[in-house]
């Protein structure tokens, strides 16, 4: 069954990525270009591209979505096999939109809060490389705050009642994301005379490619997860002798 739910996760995670990918093209390749206008216009040398912008707007974006999405189509599968049976009754594909309705929070949604997405063509050489670290360590934190809220919780639950153990984590969860986020620095690298609009419409688009890859993901999983153990229970059992 561990095999079974890997695959689907992954086949999960590659539809998930391509309509993520049109999303993309569709809504945030404008404003992509649109800064790249912007960064063009200024005092700036650029060098020769390596990988023309057409490739870099289709293909490639293609590819680094598609990429990102089978990648965490897996790890999800393996998240809901370990959830699944742990959080109460659920079927199969309320379990899968669960988790994965919680890894969107904490994986893509809490750190976006703090370090939104930016505009490949706007960020400042000297500050890329510390918002970037600060970014993944901001996630790490996230996970670990996740993980262990989700672990208390289910130590409350099982004391006192589900109702009390989901809301003791969550709020626990939230003090302290809170907590690390006023703690951690702010790094702004985008030019005060950038278009607001145009990063406006970057970052929203940026949230709503994630925000439609991972709702595609829990609709395509759960329903693919739910016809696996309906067939494993279906399946005959064989008689000895």
């Amino acid at each position: 069954m561990m095999r079974t739910l890997l695959v689907r996760g992954m086949l999960a995670g590659l539809v998930a990525g391509v309509l993520a990918t049109l999303f993309a093209y569709v809504f945030g390749e404008p404003s992509v270009n649109l800064a790249i206008g912007f960064e063009e216009s200024g005092a700036h040398e650029h060098g020769e591209e390596l990988v023309s912008r057409t490739t870099q707007s289709t293909i490639g974006l293609f590819v680094g979505v598609g990429v990102y999405a089978i990648a965490m189509g897996g790890l999800l599968a393996l998240a809901f096999a370990f959830a699944y049976g742990r959080i109460g009754r659920l079927r199969p594909r309320h379990t899968a939109l669960l988790v994965t309705a919680a890894a969107f929070v904490v994986v893509v949604l809490v750190p976006f809060l703090k370090y939104p997405a930016n505009p490949p063509a706007v960020g400042q050489e000297g500050t890329i490389q510390s918002r970037t670290e600060l970014y993944f360590a901001f996630v790490a934190l996230s996970l670990v705050a996740g993980v262990i809220a989700t672990l208390a919780g289910r130590a409350l639950a099982d004391r006192y009642d589900a109702w009390t153990g989901g809301i003791a984590a969550c709020l626990g969860y939230v003090v302290v994301m809170a907590l690390c986020a006023w703690l951690l620095p702010v790094v702004d690298e985008v030019p005060a005379d950038f278009p607001a609009t145009t990063l406006w419409s970057f970052r929203t688009s940026s949230l709503g490619t994630q925000l439609t890859l991972w709702t595609v993901f829990a609709l395509v999983f759960g329903t693919l997860a739910d016809r696996a153990f309906t067939r494993s229970a279906a399946r005959p059992v064989p008689q000895p002798g």
